[in-house]
């Protein structure tokens, strides 16, 4: 079986994915995705693995069965591409990763260790023992956290924020999640989220976007949160409305936030602003590159299941997580 993987979060995880490939399995690595490339290398390959299908691509490779790509999203594959009888597949495991960084943000946010490391560099021990002007922080017991979105990601984010003695909330389009079942104080469907944020000290916001949820935090739904409360998004960057957050931060009408996902990204050289608006001059923000997601463990995880799914194809038995058949 001949594979072309295309995918660069990959590479790191090779030894490991070639260990796991069936007996005999030719394996052709790109360092990067390059159309151009990956065309010259996809004749009689039957498994290509990658971020990126094109029609070019669809036809260089007449007996391609099995388009893999190496995360959740499919968004750049060309469904009409694929050849007759292929099929895509994607793949998780950026949940635990996802939710550990969640954890992480919250504690340094409600702690303010950013700010205390920031001063006591400078000499000044920013602590309400020698300033008693400054409150003293808040941990995670007892604080009541919104998950606007309860799928892979929120569901571990609760697992994790749940230990530390949290009270949830789960807010869906479709309001089926059983509160019980998850421990939760209460669900409900988006139609309850200001309800939701007005009891809430905390907003994670884990939704897909679409054209439904592009703006639904909006400078209402940021002033139902209240002065005291924080913003986590590892969603899409624009399920938050860019104008109303940075209003709201920067007049501290919102105690703080945490964004992993942006407005604006780089080019292959990762330079460039994530915003027009400067986001980087605010204290009350942590900035993270899209990077919630990028362990070792989840490419080492990802790397197995599409190695077990490539077997799987060898065997003519079923595949995982299959979302588009030709």
């Amino acid at each position: 079986m001949r594979i072309v993987i295309a995918d660069p979060n990959l590479m790191p995880q090779r030894s490991t994915f070639e260990a796991a490939l069936p007996e005999g399995s030719l394996t052709s690595w790109h360092d990067s995705w390059n159309e151009h490339a990956v065309l010259t290398d996809l004749k009689d390959a039957d498994v290509y693995v990658g971020p990126r299908f094109t029609e070019a691509m669809g036809a260089a490779a007449g007996n391609l069965r099995l388009v893999h790509v190496g995360g959740a999203g499919y968004d750049g594959i060309d469904a009409d591409a694929l050849p007759a009888g292929a099929v895509c597949a994607n793949a998780f495991h950026h949940e635990s990763s996802i939710a550990e960084h969640v954890a992480a943000v919250l504690v340094a946010l409600r702690r303010n260790l950013i700010a205390q490391d920031a001063a006591l560099r400078s000499g000044v021990w920013s602590s309400s023992v020698y300033s008693p002007e400054i409150r003293q922080p808040e941990t995670l017991r007892g604080a009541v956290v919104t998950f606007l979105g309860f799928g892979h990601i929120g569901g571990a984010a609760w697992a994790l924020l749940k230990a530390f003695g949290a009270e949830g909330i789960a807010i869906t389009r479709s309001g089926s999640v059983d509160a019980q079942a998850n421990s939760l104080r209460w669900a409900g469907t988006t139609e309850r989220l200001g309800e939701a944020l007005s009891e809430s000290d905390i907003l994670v916001v884990s939704i897909p976007l679409s054209e439904q949820t592009t703006g639904i935090i909006s400078a209402a739904e940021l002033d139902d949160l209240g002065p005291d409360g924080l913003l986590v998004n590892i969603a899409r960057g624009p399920v938050v409305d860019e104008s109303a957050l940075y209003e709201a931060l920067k007049d501290r009408r919102i105690a703080g936030a945490a964004i992993d996902v942006w407005y604006q990204y780089p080019g292959t050289d990762g330079r460039g602003e994530p915003s027009a608006l400067p986001f980087g001059r605010l204290d009350n923000i942590i900035m993270t590159p899209h990077s919630s997601g990028v362990t070792a463990e989840t490419f080492r995880s990802r790397a197995l299941e599409i190695a077990e799914n490539i077997t799987r194809l060898s065997k003519n038995e079923p595949l995982k997580n299959v979302v588009i058949s030709r």
